[in-house]
């Protein structure tokens, strides 16, 4: 007589993340640092937004940068209209031998009077309108500036612009701090300023599955885990 073995149970694992045929990845990176304001020397303009180069540190960020992703696949990359994204990029560009293109369309939220480095300076002077900006979290409460719509009316067609040419592709974007606020707080329904102050040389990471996007990571800060300042000092 034969004796029947138990069936073994079907065991059912957890669900791993994979994106699926005919998605975009999307690497958002914010420009390493860049030099900082001075009240007698406003940053150069270039279209009406600041233009200052990568400080010492934003350099190194920038290498950091591209070491960390030298080693993954990068199907394209893009920067915008402002130097800081194409210095940033550039140690990226060179490892991989990728050209970057320019997408306009993601610069800086405009600052209207406060461009040219004086939105950090009224920011250290807590200037009552900075204040309430941040408060209501409205860009358009800085005099002259771009508003919340205005910002996610030019970001998110530009973003599936990008997505649109790259399926089954994973793309490096190094945009600016406010663009990446805008967009991740766009993708998730949060408050307008819920993902504002992402770390120069962070990864923020999204996928595009058709008309939808999901965010898989934010502020990925890693690869700068050991950054000094350049007198060898913890910044501050």
């Amino acid at each position: 007589m034969t004796t029947r073995q138990p069936a073994q149970p079907v065991e059912h694992r957890q669900f791993r993340f994979r994106a699926p045929p005919g998605s975009t990845e999307v690497l958002l990176v914010r420009h390493g640092e860049s030099a900082p304001a001075r009240e007698d020397r406003p940053f150069p303009l270039v279209g009406g937004h600041g233009d200052p180069p990568l400080s010492p540190e934003g350099r190194w960020q920038a290498e950091q940068l591209g070491m960390r992703l030298a080693g993954e696949r990068v199907d394209a990359i893009y920067v915008t209209t402002l130097r800081r994204t194409v210095e940033t990029a550039q140690p990226l560009a060179q490892r991989l031998g990728i050209t970057p293109l320019v997408e306009p369309d993601l610069r800086e939220v405009y600052l209207g009077e406060w461009e040219g480095g004086m939105l950090r300076i009224m920011a250290a002077r807590r200037d009552p309108r900075f204040v309430a900006a941040m408060e209501a979290e409205d860009w358009g409460l800085i005099p002259g500036a771009e508003t919340n719509d205005q910002l996610r009316a030019r970001v998110m067609p530009a973003l599936d612009r990008i997505a649109r040419a790259h399926p089954d592709e994973r793309v490096v974007v190094v945009a600016h701090g406010g663009v990446i606020g805008c967009a991740l707080a766009t993708v998730t329904g949060s408050r307008p300023f819920a993902f504002a102050g992402s770390d120069n040389g962070s990864i923020s990471h999204l996928v595009a599955i058709g008309d939808r996007w999901v965010l898989r990571r934010f502020n990925d800060t890693g690869h700068l885990a050991g950054e000094l300042s350049v007198a060898g000092e913890p910044p501050t």
